[in-house]
């Protein structure tokens, strides 16, 4: 299961700067993300929530439960 875009900038701030801020990316960055995120962004996203203490929400895992299953 791959992260949508919208849910990865609610999780991190709910806006386009709060989570270009929360990942060290530019606004233009995160914009630019098309709707389903690819692998290597759900992973930034889950570890910029991990670096800030935030729990990562149990759908966003869901994937990495079914790969190592």
């Amino acid at each position: 299961m791959r992260m949508q875009k919208s849910k990865a900038i609610e999780v991190l701030g709910g806006s386009i700067a709060s989570a270009a801020e929360a990942l060290g990316i530019t606004y233009q960055a995160v914009d630019k993300w098309p709707e389903m995120l690819p692998g290597r962004i759900d992973d930034r996203v889950i570890a910029a929530l991990v670096r800030k203490g935030k729990k990562v929400p149990a759908e966003l895992l869901v994937r990495e439960a079914k790969a190592t299953a």
